[in-house]
């Protein structure tokens, strides 16, 4: 499965070039695309007695829309284009829809916007093809009181009383579908920043690959459902482009295989290094998240008075009791695990481990990092030396408290085993980096950031929030399409540190295993979103969704219209 690259504003438009000088022509990329419009408005809302009103701008945005009203008044569905710029004596898109006998409404000839405020009234649809994705010019003008208009007219047409209050927009009885084609009018495609005049979209259909815009925030918020339309250009065009999307298909094809004659010890062994008396459900859920993907074996290495909390919760797991003081671990257990730690396929070290100073201590003895941070010095023992004073440790996955006892340390990505993978959250990021960038400024370029530091930390980083980006040390940078509230609990990342152990555990690679266990987590998360709205969701709730995500990747394809969010 070719992958689904995420590309900037001008890599488009040289895509949409070489593809034309390739045989492609563009009057050919923008019959796809309005077609592929057309096919998802009727996936979507039937709307056979009720128009579909198109707002068409002056450009190739407008020409999909036309194309699209063209597709749509061909299936027996009412449509209306109505026309804020167009240059009519050359436009062939306009005249087919003058030869199909759709209604034309021309802005120019529209007095204060009274036929606009008509259709709206009585629209099923509306879409947006107003501006395309090149365009990033403050809104003013005509065009900005045909927006004011339009989203006045959406909100009257809200239910009234109890329903409006409870009910999101979307699902309102009379309440139109807006749709977006390529983006929404006033979304910069490139960072994601929302002009004040925007029009939100409940469906965004943008054609051959995502623009970074679409996945930034506060842009992301206007995009509603996403959808990629294939329009043909070639994927070997953007072979080379570092950034893509996860899809179920990706992740599909990276699950390890369940043979029938599997057994426990052929489905891998996670070793969890979690918890203290403070944060006992940190080993629980990493535990379950681990068997939740797969894992054959799961034990938990732990503080000794809080196992027979965290046994009641997850019965199915092994223990390995450290030593600890007043529950928290201190940096004797690492000589307990060296004893076992050849037994596991995979080791997670951090959830729950509080930020004390035995814990801390014990992370920099179990990765051969001197005991005390001194200004200046380097704060880690010599490659040599350093690969011998600590225990050889199997793939290896630090989270939470344990990225917490990395940053104390100068220059500690030098002491990471191969392949580690780092999950950290923007605040953990900018500790990660020692505090030389906000998480603020990490925010605004999480993509580059992932990928420069996973490059000169050589490990794999995740780094969660929405659109959750995971970076490998060659290079490869992955987003994944969900932004979901309801994953915003205490422990959710936790089930996520043991979802990716587990898949490394099962022989995952660790670039693969970090993109399908954060996939797979916010899968489950959108299972969950769907089933019990996005407030009120727990950690726990995760769990029993994780397996049916499992189950749901492989056929979420809609053809060649793909759907990355919900």
């Amino acid at each position: 499965m070719d992958a689904t690259k995420i590309i900037t504003v001008q890599q488009m438009q040289e895509l949409e070039q070489k593809a034309d000088e390739g045989g492609l022509s563009y009057a050919t990329m923008m019959e796809n695309a309005g077609r592929c419009t057309a096919q998802a408005v009727l996936q979507r809302r039937s709307a056979k007695n009720r128009c579909v009103v198109l707002l068409i701008g002056p450009g190739n945005n407008g020409g999909d829309g036309l194309v699209a009203a063209h597709y749509l008044h061909e299936a027996g569905v009412p449509v209306c284009c109505y026309i804020w710029k167009r240059e009519a004596k050359e436009d062939a898109n306009l005249q087919r829809i003058e030869q199909d006998g759709a209604s034309i409404i021309w802005c120019e000839d529209d007095t204060n916007l009274e036929a606009l405020r008509g259709l709206l009234s009585g629209a099923e649809v509306v879409v947006d093809a107003l501006l395309g994705i090149g365009v990033s010019r403050p809104i003013g003008g005509t065009l900005g009181d045909i927006l004011d208009v339009t989203r006045q007219a959406l909100a009257d047409r809200v239910a009234p009383g109890e329903l409006a209050e409870i009910l999101p927009a979307a699902l309102h009885a009379g309440t139109p579908l807006v749709v977006a084609v390529d983006c929404p009018t006033g979304l910069d495609c490139d960072s994601g920043e929302l002009d004040p005049a925007a029009l939100h979209a409940d469906l965004t259909i943008t054609f051959a690959h995502p623009k970074t815009g679409l996945l930034r925030f506060p842009g992301a918020d206007a995009v509603g459902e996403l959808v990629v339309a294939n329009i043909g250009i070639p994927a070997e065009l953007t072979a080379d482009a570092p950034l893509e999307m996860a899809t179920p298909h990706r992740v599909a094809s990276w699950l390890p295989d369940r043979p029938r004659s599997a057994h426990k010890g052929t489905c891998g062994s996670a070793l969890i290094v979690a918890g203290s008396v403070n944060y006992v459900g940190a080993a629980a859920l990493s535990g379950a998240g681990a068997y939740r993907v797969g894992t054959g074996l799961v034990t938990l290495a732990l503080p000794t008075p809080i196992q027979s909390a965290v046994a009641a919760t997850l019965t199915e797991a092994t223990y390995l009791l450290l030593p600890h003081d007043m529950g928290v671990i201190t940096p004797a257990a690492v000589g307990v695990l060296e004893e076992r730690l050849a037994n596991y396929d995979a080791l997670l070290v951090g959830p729950g481990l509080t930020d004390e100073k035995e814990a801390v201590a014990f992370v920099h003895a179990l990765l051969g990092l001197e005991s005390d941070r001194r200004k200046g010095h380097i704060g880690f023992l010599a490659n040599q030396e350093n690969e011998r004073s600590r225990p050889a440790l199997p793939p290896l996955v630090i989270d939470a408290d344990g990225l917490n006892a990395l940053a104390r340390h100068d220059q500690w990505w030098h002491a990471l085993p191969s392949e580690t993978i780092l999950t950290p959250h923007p605040g953990e990021m900018a500790r990660l980096m020692g505090g030389e960038i906000t998480t603020r400024k990490i925010q605004a370029d999480r993509e580059g950031i992932a990928r420069r530091m996973a490059q000169e930390w050589d490990a794999v980083l995740v780094l969660k929030g929405a659109f959750t980006v995971i970076a490998a040390p060659d290079g490869r940078v992955a987003v994944l399409p969900f932004a979901n509230p309801g994953l915003a609990t205490a422990g959710s990342g936790d089930v996520l540190a043991g979802a990716i152990v587990g898949l490394r555990a099962q022989g995952v690679g660790a670039y693969e295993a970090a993109v399908a266990g954060a996939y797979l987590h916010a899968a489950a998360g959108e299972i969950a979103r769907s089933e019990m709205g996005c407030m009120g969701t727990m950690a726990s709730d995760l769990l029993p969704r994780l397996p049916r995500a499992l189950q749901r990747i492989r056929p979420l394809a809609l053809g060649n219209l793909t759907p990355i969010r919900r």
